[in-house]
């Protein structure tokens, strides 16, 4: 829901940013494994109780997630770099929530489980959908070239930042954070495949 506004606003500061790395000989996909190798970290810091370090880790990798899309659009978008991505992301977004659960499984566990379920939700309607909107030369301008088109939503990838903070911030409200977002998840599923469903209709 929030992406576009702050894709656009970002978007200035990270190419100044890129156009330094790219200069250096960074690459994009070198970006993305090395922030999702840096944000997996927040796993073993949430075991040990040690939030303020995991969240460290959490805004490293994402900021990291805004550079290597920098980066690629001025080495050029490749297919391997769409596929680590996502992947990574989907990664490292249910890693953070299982590290919650490793932290306080007594108090955690049901919560993280509930939000993984509904993070398989919103991650199937995105990529299934994106499968068939290649095959239909599908494109959506406002958020720019991208690797994989996408439906929008309530969820998306500022929110879950947004949420992954928050719950870093305030741990000890981690049940209740998470089975609110995980609600939230599960209605951007059910208006993605409402969308789809028109759409590909």
């Amino acid at each position: 829901m929030l992406d576009t506004f702050f894709i656009r606003t970002l978007k200035q500061p990270l190419a100044r940013f890129a156009k330094g790395l790219d200069t250096l000989g960074v690459t994009a996909n070198g970006i993305t494994v090395t922030g999702f190798f840096l944000g997996i970290l927040a796993l073993p810091a949430l075991y040990c109780g040690m939030v303020s370090i995991a969240l460290a880790f959490i805004l490293l990798n994402r900021l990291m997630d805004g550079l290597d899309g920098a980066v690629a659009r001025i080495q050029g978008p490749t297919d391997l770099g769409g596929y680590l991505d996502i992947t990574l992301d989907f990664i490292f977004y249910s890693g953070v929530v299982f590290g919650f659960a490793l932290m306080n499984p007594t108090e955690n566990a049901l919560a993280a489980s509930f939000l993984i379920f509904a993070f398989m939700g919103t991650g199937s309607s995105f990529l299934a959908f994106a499968i068939m909107a290649e095959k239909r030369k599908i494109e959506r301008l406002e958020y720019g070239r991208k690797s994989l088109y996408f439906l929008g939503g309530l969820a998306e990838g500022t929110e879950t930042i947004l949420f992954l903070v928050l719950i870093c911030l305030l741990p000890g409200y981690f049940s209740v954070l998470a089975y609110a977002f995980g609600i939230v998840c599960w209605i951007t599923t059910i208006t993605r495949i409402y969308a789809g469903y028109r759409t590909l209709q």
